[in-house]
Parts: structure tokens; sequence; C-alpha cells
């Protein structure tokens, strides 16, 4: 999941704490009153830059006390200490009720010049004071590596970091369906009726993971004919159930998943569940809709199926690259056996063979694809099968 590329310089512990004692700062703040500097002291530590005004704080703040009262009850040595940009001493002291960590006491001029001597950028900013600056996240998304990992992302080190993209690579080449779609705490998905299905009983399908939301409008027509693909797919092939669809949402919020879901015949992962962020991290999923196909063998066949489907709908099942070529072959020897121009009784003007993605034919009334007869002066598209030569 996308967010804004916040980044700090990585200073060690020790030279901003001896910084902060030197700048007259002689304790922290805790909800319970006054900590002395050294308490910070052998802890993975962090300095928050952030304020109650700033609107991707509170979207950031909640999911980070989160995190850290995780971390604590795994006896974690992780400490933060919340350096405030509020407006003022009230509006911080209001902020930090909600914060279950350390504060630098507030000075608008002293918070200033630290923010300055860390090179902050954006706010929210979050900066890793490290014994070790050789292993340390330097200059790199501290946030954004939360935002992707939640508690995953401990201890914040540069290598942590490298296993983590190291694990998303993994399953991006060879994982288990398992291992893209379940965890330890869900192995199953649901439709909008409840019903659940194990992921181990999807293994051995042809799996397509659909990345969409309600609120994007290319989604609703991408949907449509996602929709048509599908019934064809489950009631022409030879097999009985051997394609399902598994929708990714991007909706932004449960009331907007629920409407998604209720056009869909299909599987989801449950809203709550971080699956969705993750798969969209693994996938690089940068616009929606997004088809992922996945084959029976469990490998990813191609990242490029909403324009196999807009193209060729059902008739591209199951989706790998020998089928794609057929339908080229088959394409072009149809289209070398049609005229390049034809005279239909039905229309005044003449007609010129193209190729289209989709059309409506204005003789039988139904929808085509691929080869159609066109007219250049006019709105008007005919079937191959529906044209009346002239004489």
């Amino acid at each position: 999941m996308a967010v804004p590329n916040y980044q700090a310089k990585c200073m060690d512990s020790r030279n901003i704490l001896t910084i902060l004692a030197a700048e007259g700062v002689q304790f922290l703040l805790s909800g319970e009153g006054k900590v002395p500097l050294s308490s910070c002291y052998g802890k993975t530590t962090c300095l928050l830059f952030s304020a109650n005004w700033c609107r991707p704080c509170k979207t950031f703040i909640p999911k980070l006390v989160q995190l850290y009262d995780t971390l604590r009850a795994r006896y974690e040595k992780i400490e933060i200490v919340f350096v405030s940009f509020d407006h003022n001493e009230n509006e911080f002291k209001e902020n930090f009720k909600s914060m279950p960590w350390l504060a630098v006491p507030f000075d608008v001029n002293f918070n200033r010049r630290l923010l300055n001597m860390c090179h902050v950028k954006h706010l929210p900013s979050l900066i890793p004071l490290t014994w070790d600056e050789i292993t340390s996240i330097d200059q790199e998304d501290l946030i954004g590596l939360i935002e992707d990992h939640g508690v995953e992302a401990f201890p914040f080190t540069r290598s942590r970091r490298e296993e983590l993209k190291a694990i998303d690579a993994a399953k991006l080449e060879g994982g288990t369906l398992e291992d893209l779609l379940a965890h330890e705490g869900r192995n199953h998905v649901e439709n909008k009726d409840g019903r659940k299905v194990l992921v181990s009983d999807l293994v051995g399908k042809t799996i397509g993971l659909y990345f969409g939301a309600h609120w994007c409008p290319p989604c609703h027509t991408f949907n449509s004919q996602l929709l048509e693909a599908y019934n064809e797919i489950m009631t022409t092939s030879k097999e009985q159930n051997c394609f399902e669809i598994i929708f990714i949402s991007t909706d932004r919020d449960l009331y907007e998943f629920d409407l998604s879901l209720k056009s869909m015949p299909w599987f989801a992962i449950p809203y709550l569940d971080k699956t969705r962020r993750d798969l969209c991290r693994i996938f690089s999923i940068k616009a929606i809709p997004s088809l992922v196909l996945i084959g029976e063998d469990g490998k990813i066949v191609g990242t490029n199926g909403r324009a196999i489907i807009s193209l060729y709908g059902a008739k591209a099942f199951p989706f790998t690259q020998s089928k794609l070529g057929e339908l080229e072959v088959a394409l072009e020897k149809e289209g070398d056996s049609l005229p390049r121009h034809t005279k239909d009784t039905k229309h005044e003007h003449l007609l010129k063979l193209d190729m289209a993605k989709a059309y409506v034919c204005d003789s039988c009334k139904q929808r085509g694809r691929f080869w159609v007869f066109s007219c250049d002066l006019c709105d008007y598209d005919l079937h191959p099968t529906c044209i009346e030569e002239t004489s």
C-alpha cells in the first residue's frame, strides 16, 4: 500500500540524548510524570515528530500505538519519544494523552531546532536512534515500513527491512497459495453471504486476484467484464470449479467493501485483514482495477489480467502464454479470411474491417469482440457473421 515518502536522518541515541541534555532538557515526560533521559538507554528508541493538527499524523498515530503496545506486551525493548509541533502547550498536553510513550517537554524553539538537526521534512516522521549505525535504517522510510509490515518491521534495522523484502520476493516468485492468501490467524476466504472456503481447497485451480474498489468508476466497468468471463468459464469449462477469483479490496472503509462484494459471486480477503495491504505491496499495485493471474501450479501467470479479460474474455482461459498465442494465431487466421472492405444491404456506406476490444452489433444488438466491420462516416458496427453483402 503506497504512503507518502517520509524521510529523516538517523542519529545515534547517545548523541541525541546528549544533545537534549546540553540543550537543558533534564528529563522526559510520561503519562505518570517525569523520567530520566537514561531510561532510553539499551532500547530501540525512535523520535516521533508529530502534531494534532496534522491529518496524516491522526491517521498514523493509532497504528503506532497498536504497534507499541504489542511490542511492549512481548517485552521488547522499545521506546518512542514524542517531539510536539502542536500550536501551544495545552494542545500538546491534550495530544500526548493518547500516547503511551515518552515526550520531550514542550518548547517551540527547541523542538524546531531539533527538527532541523534531524533534517525532518514532513510530519509525521519517525526517526530510529540506534547504537549501531551500520545496521540502522538511514534516510529510509520507517513510517512506510511500519505501514506495510506492522510489528514485523521491528527492530527497524536495515537487515530486517531486507529480510522482509526477501519474504515478499519469495511469495511472488514461488510461494504457495497459502503463503499468499492465508496466515496463522486465518486459513480461509469468504463471500458476500459469509460462506467460507479453505485456501487449501483452492490449490490446483486457476486463481485471479482482483484488486478493486467501489469508489473507482473503471472498476465498475471492468467488474462487468470480469463477471461475464467468470460465468462463462464456470459454465462451459470441461473441468468443474477450475477457476476462482479472490477480491482484494482497496475500498476506503468496511461499508464500501460490503457494497463492492454485493455485486460479486466470488470470494474475498476480509476487509480488516492486513493481507489486503500485503498483496498490494507484493504485486506493486499502483492502479486499479488490476487482475493478477495465478496458474494451477501456484505460479504467477501474469499481472496483466485486466487487459487479457478486456480483450479476450473467457476465450483466454486458463490465461497461459500458450493459450494467448493460440488465440493470436486463430484471430490472424480469421482476419485473413475476411475481406478488407464490404458493402452491406442494411447500410448505405462502405464498411471497413477493423479490430475492437468490445462493441455492440447494430444488426443483432449483441456484444462482439475482435473483428468488426465498421463505418468511417457514422457510428455503425456489424459482426462479420451479420454481413449481408450487396450483389
